[in-house]
């Protein structure tokens, strides 16, 4: 009975727990053949899909796009030109087994950097590879440590290089990711599409596949490729590319596509073919249609945040009639987004880099940046600036001024002192003024004792003579006067 009450609970709580529990996307992942593979979208370098990319594999001639890059780079800087001709020496064909991939290229002959490119992506001869490195490196092995020194420089967590045709050899592996790190950098070079992209190509050496056209063998593009079944594996907007097969690695393809401006990568590896499985099929190219399918089905670019919508507004002191910041992004924040998406999914997070901003303001001025999210998924970011011009108020930037210069130390001080010696002033003017009352008043009671004196004297007939003149009163000026009042 008690196992029957405590299922209903246990019931309760996995559903609780699915309703809280962050939501999943509903896409279905694309069924797969092969063990490891990635999608990427080349825009962002944003994982589409990804199943087992980071996990160290043999990547087979995969690794011959990492030969190829260092090839260019070193055409690039000068040091070495496309028609400069190479001697190929007796280690060309190191490691190399009786059923290598081989463009019958030997010691001795003499080949262009260029005829060594074709035949190294074209046709994955292992020998074009070794001559390569030898002749940019002085030596095969002093090359592999430049390889390995790029993929760190990549960003390559796991790969390390031991070869440099991706021949089987213990500690040589990479993974679908760190190969898309590598085709990703060496398409920044024109050639390198020009060359992967090629569905043949005639050397203008004639030891190379004994004077015959080489084959690009990958099968998306080339319908006479030796995988291609009749081109049932040709795919529509797809370019360049590298296939790369051993028993340890399995067949594998890196290889990009385009549609309706949407442009993608992907990666194959530990796919089943004739050699390995027995089978017809290559489920190298077979995954990458899959995943090409899958990305184009579910994904489109979508606007997420126009640079006409206004985004945020900020106060600005001292404006003209209290203008406000209008921020809005500098441009189009467009990105590359599961179809399922809905608008309420989009997070928005805007930072201003003023917590306090004051005119005069520039149109255009930047203030901030806002950041779009999916989740814990970042999918654009664009700077925030300013829609129109802010100008200043100049009374209320003078009476900014004002404040600011009253408000500082010395100005108060100064002020200080001119108070104390106005109230000073004040108290001497007033002192000044109690004075110079009391001195009319006696001046004009002295006045009327002598007239009346006069008046009495002529009534009684006598002759005035004051005995008492009245004397002239001058107002002290002497400064110890003001602080005697004459009282006695």
């Amino acid at each position: 009975m008690k196992k029957f009450r405590i299922f209903p609970l246990l019931l309760l709580l996995c559903l609780l727990g699915g309703m809280f529990a962050p939501g999943a996307s509903a896409l279905t992942a694309p069924s797969l053949n092969g063990q490891a593979a990635v999608l990427i979208d080349l825009d962002s370098g944003r994982v589409l899909y990804g199943y087992n990319m980071d996990e160290e594999r043999a990547p087979a001639s995969l690794t011959k796009v990492m030969t190829v890059l260092l090839a260019l780079e070193a055409v690039d800087s000068g040091r070495v030109t496309l028609d400069e001709m190479v001697v190929a020496q007796d280690d060309c064909l190191q490691g190399m087994e009786d059923d290598s991939s081989t463009s019958g290229i030997g010691p001795g002959v003499h080949i262009s950097m260029k005829d060594l490119l074709y035949c190294a992506l074209l046709q994955s001869a292992n020998e074009a590879c070794n001559i390569i490195g030898r002749y940019l490196a002085g030596s095969i092995a002093g090359f592999v440590d430049q390889m390995n020194q790029k993929a760190e420089q990549l960003g390559c967590r796991h790969t390390h290089f031991v070869n440099t045709n991706g021949l089987p050899a213990e500690g040589h592996y990479s993974s679908a990711y760190d190969q898309y790190l590598i085709f990703a950098a060496a398409m920044k070079h024109p050639l390198f599409m020009e060359i992967s992209n090629a569905a043949s190509y005639q050397a203008a050496c004639t030891a190379v596949n004994n004077g015959e056209p080489i084959g690009n063998s990958n099968a998306l593009i080339n319908i006479t490729s030796i995988y291609s079944n009749g081109g049932r594996y040709l795919y529509e907007g797809a370019s360049g590319g590298k296939t790369g097969y051993t028993r340890a690695a399995g067949y594998c393809l890196i290889s990009t596509a385009q549609r309706n401006g949407v442009r993608l990568l992907a990666v194959a590896m530990g796919c089943d073919g004739a050699l390995n499985a027995q089978i017809e099929d290559y489920y190298n190219f077979i995954d990458s249609r899959t995943l090409y399918d899958w990305g184009f089905d579910n994904f489109s670019y979508r606007t997420l945040l126009s640079a006409n919508e206004v985004v945020e507004r900020q106060d600005v002191e001292l404006s003209e009639g209290d203008a406000a910041a209008m921020l809005r992004p500098a441009e189009d924040i467009t990105a590359l987004m599961p179809n399922e998406v809905m608008e309420e999914d989009i997070r928005r997070e805007v930072v201003l880099y003023n917590d306090t901003l004051r005119a005069p303001i520039d149109a255009g001025t930047v203030l901030g940046e806002v950041r779009l999210y999916v989740g814990s998924t970042l999918y654009g970011t664009s700077k925030l600036v300013n829609s129109s011009a802010i100008e200043l108020s100049r009374n209320a930037y003078l009476m900014r001024r004002v404040g600011d210069i009253l408000s500082k130390g010395w100005v108060i001080t100064l002020l200080s002192i001119l108070a104390f010696f106005a109230l000073i002033y004040l108290v001497l003017i007033t002192r000044y003024r109690r004075l110079r009352k009391k001195h009319l008043q006696e001046r004009r009671r002295a006045e009327k004792r002598r007239r009346e004196e006069e008046l009495a004297r002529r009534r009684q007939g006598v002759p005035f003579r004051s005995a008492d003149p009245v004397e002239r009163f001058d107002f002290p000026t002497d400064m110890s006067d003001f602080f005697d009042d004459g009282e006695e």
